[in-house]
This record gives C-alpha cells, structure tokens and sequence, in this order.
C-alpha cells in the first residue's frame, strides 16, 4: 500500500492561521494521508525579504509556533512537517524543521546547515547556519531524513542520510518560480544518486517583493517525477520497496567507500557561508 505524503504548498500565519491549517490537516486525512509536509517557515511570513529581523519572529524550544504544530496535530490526527526560527539558549537563531507525530509529539528537529544571503533571501541576517548534520529518524515503518530548501544544493546531506538508511527525504523549501528548472536537476539527481524518495514543498506565492512560488513535487529513488504541481495539495505513495529496488540497482550498488571520502573532505579547505 505505501505510505501516503500530503505536501500542503500553503502558509499559515496571522489572523485565522490555526483553523486554515486544522482545515488543511483535516483534508489531508480525508484523503488517507498520515503525514503532511509544509514548506519552508509556513508559519510565518517570509522575513527574510528584509535585512531587519525582529524578536518576535523566533521563539525558544518549545514556543507559541512548535505548541501550534503540537496542537493541531493531536487535535486532527495526522503527523506534520512546520518549522520555526528557534533561539538557543546563547540566542542563536537557527531555522528549524520539527517533525510532530499524530499525538502532537515533537519526535525530530533539524536546522538548516546552508543559508543563504541575497536579496529576498536575506537569512542570514535572520538565522545562522545550524550546527550538526542531518541525520535519519524512524517514524511509520519508514526512515525519514530532513533538508530546508538550499541544504540540497550541497548534496552532502541527502549523500549522508541515505548512508545511513534514509527511505524518504522531506524537504520544506521558499523559492522562486523562475529557478524550478534547476530545483528540478538538483532534486532528480539527489533522488537517483542517494537512492531515496525526494518529496520538496514549497511556498505559494510572492511575500515582500520576494517572487516566491513553484511546483510542489515527488521524486522516486530512481528519478521518475511522481508529482509535479502548483495545486494547494497533493499526494504522494511512498515505499521501502522501491528504496531496496534502487539500492540493488545502479548506481545504487556502488560502494559508498565512507573512508576514503571523510580523509578527503577532512583535508579540503572550508568555504565560510557568504564567501
């Protein structure tokens, strides 16, 4: 049967956000799905089109944005994918993804490790760079694997979740309708070289001059787009079954050969964000 994925391309913030996304989970779940996966920082406007970040666009672990996750996701049923900007406790802000489970139970968090800085996209003034790579997480019978939007444009993430054992990676994201061709390669060639499932969401429209927008889309383990759409909602069927298959496969089969490539990178010189 497969586990069925909504990728819900809507954001909810302001006057009226909880009962959209209570309305948004509900529909999911009429449809049979048991995950819903929303883009990038979905509960907030897009606060990186301006370079002035403000204190209440982040919370500390455990904030009014992860309790809204939490909430509704116990209330409906249904797991969910949000995020917030999360302080630390030295007040670093950090640009994270929570995975909620159907009883409202935060079960994995990630922070984006590649921020960027243009404009539009002014992050970094607003978030720096988190700090440990992604890792995989169970949740269903699947292993799950988290990227935010620019982490797949360094391919080190998705290489290392499926190293270790990912079947799907969610990748929540805000970016511009005219760049989708590349977003497209990127995702198809992480799909095919990591043997993993690519499920990428994005934000609808434009927010303060930041022409956001773009197909929401679902990727196999071997490159065949599933999904590809603009529409508010759609589904997605993934399976263990079609990782295996990929993995038998070429170029699954290859040797990963971990220790040659941890000297290498250990030697190669760090390109700082910005530079």
């Amino acid at each position: 049967m497969g586990t069925r994925i909504a990728l819900v391309s809507d954001v909810f913030s302001g006057p009226g956000a909880e009962p959209r996304l209570v309305d948004a989970l509900v529909a999911a779940r009429d449809r049979d799905a048991s995950l819903v996966v929303l883009p990038e920082l979905a509960l907030d406007p897009w606060v990186p089109c301006t370079r002035t970040p403000h204190d209440d666009d982040a919370e500390a672990e455990g904030g009014p944005r992860e309790h809204l996750l939490c909430r509704v996701a116990d209330a409906v049923g249904i797991a969910v994918v949000g995020g917030a900007i999360v302080r630390d406790a030295a007040g670093t802000r950090h640009n994270t993804a929570l995975f909620v489970d159907a009883d409202g139970r935060v079960i994995h968090r990630y922070a984006k490790t590649h921020v960027p800085q243009e404009p539009g996209f002014w992050e970094r003034d607003h978030y720096a760079d988190g700090p440990v790579a992604a890792m995989p997480f169970e949740h269903g019978g699947l292993r799950y694997g988290l990227q935010i939007c620019s982490d797949v444009m360094r391919p080190h993430g998705i290489a290392t979740l499926a190293a270790h054992g990912a079947h799907v990676v969610l990748h929540p994201r805000a970016t511009e309708p005219d760049t989708w061709a590349s977003w497209r390669c990127v995702l198809q060639a992480a799909a095919i070289t990591s043997g993993c499932w690519i499920l990428s969401v994005n934000r609808p429209r434009s927010e303060g001059g930041t022409p956001l927008g773009g197909p929401s889309c679902a990727i196999a383990p071997d490159g065949t787009i599933v999904i590809e759409g603009t529409e508010p909602m759609t589904i997605a069927t993934v399976d263990a079954d079609a990782v295996t298959a990929a993995t038998r496969g070429y170029p699954g089969y290859l040797p990963l050969r971990t220790e040659l490539y941890a000297e290498a990178w250990r030697t190669a010189p760090s390109k700082p964000s910005g530079a």
